[in-house]
């Protein structure tokens, strides 16, 4: 199954999409905000033409693991989205998914103007990557149990 994941920013969204296996993930672009509605009505369709089954949008929790303001936009918002898209929403946890993100380019010594330009997409593959095993270790450990 092929999923779509979005890091939920007030300014910008990455995206991020599965194999077709559903095992990796891969940075995709980072879309620049338009307005809710664009915004939802962009994303219904680039889900579809990628031809994603479901869509993960990454919910930014404060560190504790609580939900403030932040979560609760996305959570809106990805509720909207299956709305208007007609595709299953879930939520996985995007805690310091942007740092690690901006660590891994600096790493990779991607320049600063560059880091800028792809560090919301790449947050996006490892909230989807993050996601893909966890449902795939999940499967795993159910497959375990039953044999």
């Amino acid at each position: 199954m092929r999923i779509m994941a979005i890091d939920y920013g007030t300014h910008r969204l990455g995206l991020a999409i599965s194999d077709e296996l559903g095992l990796t993930a891969q940075a995709l672009e980072v879309y620049q905000r338009r307005g809710r509605a664009a915004d939802l009505a962009y994303l219904a369709t680039k889900a579809k033409e990628l031809g994603a089954e479901m869509i993960v949008v990454g919910l930014p929790l404060n560190m504790n693991g609580t939900q403030g303001p932040a979560a609760s936009a996305a959570k809106r918002f990805g509720r909207a989205l299956e709305r208007v898209s007609g595709l299953a929403v879930d939520f996985a946890d995007e805690r310091l998914t942007t740092v690690a993100a901006a660590r891994g380019l600096r790493a990779m010594e991607v320049p600063r103007g560059r880091r800028r330009e792809v560090v919301d997409k790449t947050a996006a593959a490892l909230i989807l990557q993050g996601y893909l095993d966890r449902i795939h270790g999940s499967a795993s450990a159910r497959e375990e149990r039953e044999e």
